[in-house]
């Protein structure tokens, strides 16, 4: 009896084992088969790496920013935008400034991009500033993105020191990618989007993604712009869930940004945003009721027949339809544009800023983005305000921002990019990221007169915006004039616009344009624009520094040469740098050039000759800073300068040594001599 109680209780035990264990299995199972799964898609390659820098193809020591990191923020890739180019030093090199941009179409330059965006707008200016300093700014932004993309590439910056970073976010909250309204959206939890976010870095994950967006792709891909491609839902009333939704996802992903580069020590630099509030009629009015509103419609409709021809009845009309319902996109704007005839700026600044915040189609950022940023660096140590709102306004008619500076909703024009990158450089400078010395400091008038934006440039930007200002929702609202391209440079640009050509070719075809013209000074420019492109090819640098020797800008020449130099040093790169500086009587600059010359000499000039000419000039100049008026020494160094066939530096002090004596027949030999050379070449 007792034997069988026991084999009944082992039975038991065993079958509760196996039982346990086919439970255990059947857990596990799934689990194993994707782990089996993923380790075959990666043996096979199957999908991407997202990865924020990959090396770089042509050097292994540079990172450049991963074409396919986008991809693992969007729904279906396939609408997932590749950003710019730009290659950094693996292992930071000394003397080097290193800065980061994140952000969206503003922060990349659209619709101009390249050297119209406002952070090359800063590397020129640093580089022109700080000519032996290494100037590193990698702009990370991409078209159609928000504060998602902002928060997960700012978790990977700080392994690579940067010095410091801009962003520029805000106005695609509701429709950029992973936005509260997006078609690309993937759940409505932060918590959610953020796990689906680490589960993409997985390749099952990858290949279930690419699944479903082939199984969707007719419902969410309909002929239209990647803009109406992105919009989920149109309507987003004032004070909504959705609309603060929007805001509360914009707070926590700038916050958890702050936070995490606040711990790691590193400048932030964030801006306010700026939109066209004068120049640009809301999207769409928020829907309201008819019946519970209808003496609104009656004085709001009497006012727009009113408008073209009785304004002062027209603003009467507007304000007390306001009254009776204050939410109305459009009615708000018309006042603002009345007050702001009537010269009444604060009421229009009012007036304009609430038909933004109540514009129901949410293409520009509501006021309450800005005051999230401003609270937020206020919060954080490390975060800095750049108030670019209240500069633009500042260079606004009136203080009201429009179409003087905005192309469209959202995008400055050149001199808006021009001013948003000052308001970045000065606050940097306000907190000492350089240290500025004032008289070799590049000042914002040189910075628009002198940035390397060309014709073809400005003009593609248009014509980008033209064709968008065609195409849902402008088409809404705007009547675009048509544009007219005749002439070749046009026609070039409306390729680059439409995407026909690349801009390395536009800028090819530019260069040589202006070659075969003899427009010396405008080939220059496409020049210097390919080195800001390129700063690490030093085959721009020395034919930006060649063309400026030809137009007799020998100062500047010499730091495009000497740009060339330090990424490949030459022989020929440093015969030019001691002959130009030998021209602009500065022999002590040229030395070092000499030196390299005379160690790496493949020519049959006499260098060490040319060496001990040079210190002789040297050592007599400097008897001329205790006795300089001494005649007989202007000549002696206008003689060595000769004998090395320095003729301009000859002239300078021959024409010293006979302001001072005119009689004197030592000078008056040299000039002869001078003379003599000139009348043979």
């Amino acid at each position: 009896m007792k034997q069988g109680v026991k084999d009944v209780r082992a039975n038991a035990k065993t079958g509760a084992l196996k039982s346990s264990l086919f439970k255990g299995i059947s857990i596990l199972l799934p689990f194993v088969l994707l782990v089996l799964v993923e380790g075959i898609l990666r043996v096979a390659g199957y999908g991407y790496n997202y990865d924020l820098f990959v090396p770089y193809a042509a050097d292994d020591q540079f990172l450049v920013f991963n074409p396919h990191a986008s991809r693992k923020y969007f729904v279906d890739a396939d609408l997932a935008p590749t950003g710019n180019a730009e290659i950094f030093k693996k292992e930071k090199d000394p003397n080097t400034l290193r800065i980061f941009v994140l952000g969206e179409s503003t922060t990349i330059g659209y619709p101009y991009f390249h050297n119209a965006s406002f952070h090359r707008l800063i590397q020129y200016r640093l580089m022109n500033t700080f000519p032996n300093k290494k100037i590193e700014i990698i702009n990370l932004s991409l078209t159609a993105v928000n504060s998602y993309t902002v928060l997960g590439f700012s978790r990977e910056l700080p392994k690579y020191k940067p010095d410091a970073v801009l962003i520029y976010t805000g106005h695609n909250e509701y429709y950029g990618t992973l936005g509260v309204a997006s078609t690309q959206r993937a759940g409505s939890q932060r918590w959610l989007i953020n796990l689906t976010l680490r589960l993409r870095e997985y390749k099952v994950m990858q290949w279930l993604t690419s699944v479903y967006s082939k199984l969707t792709q007719g419902k969410t891909r309909d002929a239209g712009t990647r803009m109406r491609l992105m919009v989920g839902q149109e309507n987003i009333v004032f004070g909504s869930d959705l609309y603060y939704a929007g805001v509360e996802q914009f707070t926590a992903n700038l916050e958890n940004t702050l936070s995490l580069l606040n711990q790691e020590n590193i400048p932030v630099f964030i801006s306010t945003l700026v939109s066209n509030e004068r120049g640009m009629r809301p999207f769409m009015n928020t829907a309201i009721d008819t019946v519970k509103y209808a003496s609104f419609l009656a004085n709001y409709k009497r006012a727009l027949r009113e408008l073209p021809q009785d304004s002062t009845a027209a603003y009467a009309l507007f304000k007390r339809a306001n009254e009776q319902y204050p939410q109305h996109a459009r009615c708000n704007f018309y006042l603002g544009e009345l007050a702001f005839r009537a010269g009444d700026t604060l009421a229009s600044k009012a007036y304009f800023r609430a038909a933004v915040d109540f514009d129901a189609l949410r293409f520009r950022a509501p006021s309450a983005m800005n005051e999230v940023i401003a609270r937020l660096c206020r919060q954080y140590a490390h975060a800095h305000l750049v108030d670019s709102h209240t500069v633009f306004e500042q260079h606004s008619p009136h203080g009201v921002i429009g179409n003087e500076l905005i192309l469209e909703h959202v995008h400055p024009n050149l001199m808006g990019y021009a001013i948003l990158s000052d308001a970045f450089y000065r606050e940097m400078k306000a907190e000492k990221i350089f240290n500025i010395v004032y008289e070799k400091e590049m000042l914002f008038d040189e910075l628009t007169a002198n940035m390397p934006i060309t014709k073809i440039d400005s003009l593609s930007g248009i014509y980008r915006v033209s064709t968008l200002k065609k195409s849902w929702p402008f088409n809404l609202i705007l009547d675009d004039a048509p544009i007219n391209v005749t002439t070749r440079l046009e026609k070039l640009a409306w390729r680059l616009s439409r995407r026909e050509i690349e801009w390395q070719q536009a800028m090819d075809s530019l260069y040589y344009y202006y070659v075969a013209h003899n427009e010396l000074e405008k080939a220059g420019k496409v020049v210097e624009g390919m080195v800001l492109e390129h700063p690490n090819e030093q085959n721009y640098w020395e034919r930006a520094a060649t063309i400026q020797a030809k137009i007799g800008n020998k100062a500047k020449a010499i730091g495009l040469f000497e740009k060339a130099f330090d990424l490949s040093p030459t022989f020929e790169r440093a015969r030019f740098l001691f002959v130009l500086y030998l021209q602009l009587d500065k022999p002590f600059e040229a030395l070092p050039y000499i030196n390299y010359g005379i160690k790496n000499n493949h020519s049959s000039f006499n260098l060490e000759q040319l060496k001990d000419q040079v210190e002789d000039v040297i050592r007599t100049k400097e008897r001329l800073k205790f006795d300089s008026m001494n005649v007989t020494v202007m000549s002696h160094i206008a003689k060595a300068y000769i004998n090395m066939d320095n003729l301009e530096g000859a002239t300078k002090y021959a024409q010293k040594a006979l302001a001072i004596d005119r009689s004197n027949e030592e000078a008056r030999s040299v000039t002869l001599e001078i003379n003599r050379k000139l009348s043979r070449l």
